[in-house]
């Protein structure tokens, strides 16, 4: 359960979500997409219910929930991000082209979704977020899978996409350095709201020691998986 929440989002800002194991962090995204009601309090997302704008919010889940037996190419993948239903009719085919084209990933779209790597598969699922030109684009642990490479490439294209578009991104991760370098504002969770604001200001050592009980963590914190 989470509580004490109390926080604004500003267009066009970098939240990072940060929390340790079972903080709340997937609870609080499937909340914002709508897929689960909060018991008491109220949200607001893009100025309505969670799920009345859902054609204006981009989502890439976590790695370890993609299914890769889906019977697909990866650009029917990206296109299921465009189309209300398969077998597609009808146009998409630019707005997915152009999505692949976006993340690197244009090589890829004749490549079945089974044979794609866990760093391939992140980029087809961002592809397919970014291809409904999202306002609000949510990431849960879009670093899970992917090498440093791949990972510096994947927040150079986050923050391309956010300049092009001034769209508001939201991303659930354990890496603290991404949230300092990356984030323009901090939630740091522990199945409430511990401190929101600048990376300087959540991720105090006061902060941090309230949310893990400890810092200097003996593991690197980006190699830890969110469970709830």
């Amino acid at each position: 359960m989470l509580r004490q929440l109390d926080f604004e989002v500003p267009d066009g800002s970098f939240i990072a979500l940060i929390g340790p194991n079972g903080a709340g962090k997937s609870t609080l995204i499937a909340t914002i997409l709508g897929t689960l009601a909060p018991n008491r309090g109220s949200i607001e997302v893009l100025g309505g219910r969670p799920g009345s704008h859902a054609a204006a919010v981009g989502y890439v889940p976590q790695g370890k929930t993609h299914d890769t037996s889906f019977p697909a190419l990866a650009s029917d993948l990206v296109m299921t991000g465009v189309a209300p239903s398969w077998p597609f009719a009808g146009s998409g085919g630019a707005a997915v082209a152009s999505a692949l084209e976006r993340v690197g990933g244009a090589h890829l779209a004749a490549r079945p979704v089974s044979e794609l790597s866990g760093g391939e598969l992140q980029r087809v699922f961002l592809a397919r977020a970014l291809a409904r030109s999202p306002r609000l684009l949510i990431l849960d642990e879009p670093a899970t899978g992917i090498d440093v490479t791949g990972e510096a490439d994947m927040y150079a294209l986050l923050e391309a996409f956010q300049k092009d578009s001034g769209a508001t991104v939201l991303m659930a991760t354990h890496d603290l350095d991404a949230a300092e370098h990356h984030a323009s504002h901090v939630l740091l969770m522990a199945r409430r709201q511990v401190a929101f604001g600048t990376p300087e200001a959540a991720l105090s050592e006061s902060n941090l020691r309230t949310a893990f009980s400890h810092v200097g963590h003996a593991h690197p914190l980006g190699m830890v998986h969110d469970d709830a």
